[in-house]
């Protein structure tokens, strides 16, 4: 078989990519804006999709993307009508969408004490990010020792900070200053803000939110940095559902500059633009959308990585598939070794989440991904993945 080219590889991947972000556009769940900056500040990508259709040209992607629909059928295949739109009228995405609000958010609550629930890396990245904000927070995690874990790894990042000439000691008192850990829920009961940060599962999250809504003030706003689980259902078995909503950090936090802020049908538009304010005051970028499964950045990301997977079963070796998303579509990193940062499971997981939701036969997770999870091979974090990595 006569190897595809890299660009072929690129286009192959890259176009059902930019008709899922079109379809996003016309479908109203987010703006042209957000779902550029989505993917700019989430994956690192060097532009926004639908600033890539625009600057490869509607016309050339929608006819691609109609000889694929042709040869496989697969619905994903098919061009967006926002699509067939542009390509027949020469235009650019950018002119035919919606005029986006200008403005920047106020902030419509009193925020001066945050709480964050749990001590793991996201955990200890958002009270990291706060505190370095100049708000005092109180943690929470389950034991004394998982509590002075998140010290400990909060220490040592602004050590990292000291020694590359980036903060000073005297930062690091006063950032150590605002910290207070507890074990006890009930100490978040005068916090202007809580962040829960716990595992992604349901029912602990449901139980947290039945705690949280029993022990804080009324007026604090209640926030999940969950990344696939309805927030819907977190606010409904609160007392207070208009101020619930979802804050999705991006990990490393202290690092990564996007917050996918997610209003449900319940959330008070004074809560939204509280939330989106406050980001930007702790140096973060929000995009907004609404409580579906995937958001935006996961939503663009893993069917993308997907297909990635599934090229590579059709006899396209996995470094040929990195390396030509890397040089012809100016990416961070390859799929395959961004699957290996991210871990399989957890590439499993949200991707039979999208599965589940879309109900498009396409997103049905790879064999392959199945097969490495099946095996334990899940990536960086157990030394083989997609890729050896002992």
């Amino acid at each position: 078989m006569t190897s595809p080219t890299a660009a072929r590889i690129a286009s192959t991947l890259i176009y059902p990519y930019l008709n899922h972000a079109v379809r996003m556009l016309e479908s109203g769940y987010a703006t042209a804006a957000d779902i550029d900056a989505a993917m700019r500040f989430g994956c690192g990508y060097p532009a926004g999709p639908l600033a890539v259709l625009d600057e490869t040209g509607p016309a050339g992607v929608r006819g691609a993307l109609a000889q694929r629909f042709a040869e496989t059928g697969d619905p994903l295949h098919r061009p967006a009508a926002l699509l067939d739109r542009v390509a027949d009228e020469a235009s650019t995405v950018a002119s035919a969408a919606p005029a986006a609000v200008t403005g920047d958010p106020v902030l419509k609550h009193r925020i001066e004490r945050v709480g964050v629930v749990g001590t793991g890396t996201m955990a200890a990245g958002i009270v990291e990010v706060f505190a370095k904000s100049g708000y005092d927070v109180i943690f929470v995690g389950r034991t004394q020792d998982k509590v002075d874990g998140v010290v400990t790894t909060i220490t040592a990042s602004l050590d990292r900070a000291i020694a590359k000439g980036r903060a000073e000691e005297s930062t690091k008192t006063e950032v150590l200053g605002r910290l207070t850990g507890a074990t006890a829920i009930e100490t978040l009961d005068e916090v202007d803000l809580v962040v829960e940060a716990v595992a992604e599962q349901l029912e602990l999250k449901t139980r947290l939110f039945l705690d949280l809504d029993r022990v804080c003030k009324p007026g604090t706003i209640l926030a999940t940095t969950t990344s696939s689980l309805p927030i819907t259902e977190l606010a409904k078995v609160t007392g207070r559902p208009q101020d619930v909503i979802g804050m999705h950090f991006f990990n490393p936090a202290p690092v990564m500059k996007l917050v996918e802020v997610v209003a449900t049908d319940l959330t008070a538009p004074e809560v939204d633009q509280s939330v989106k304010a406050l980001c930007a005051s702790v140096g973060k970028v929000a995009v907004s959308c609404t409580d579906r499964a995937g958001f935006i950045v996961n939503c663009l990301l893993f069917p993308y990585l997907n297909d990635a997977i599934k090229l590579h079963e059709s006899g396209i070796d996995m470094a040929v598939i990195d390396t030509a998303l890397k040089e012809q579509a100016g990416l961070p990193m390859g799929p395959f070794e961004l699957l290996d940062v991210v871990g399989a499971d957890v590439s499993l997981a949200i991707q039979k989440e999208l599965h589940s939701e879309f109900e498009y036969a396409g997103f049905a997770p790879a064999a392959l991904l199945e097969e490495k999870v099946a095996a334990g091979e899940l990536g960086r974090k157990t030394g083989r993945g997609f890729h050896d990595y002992r």
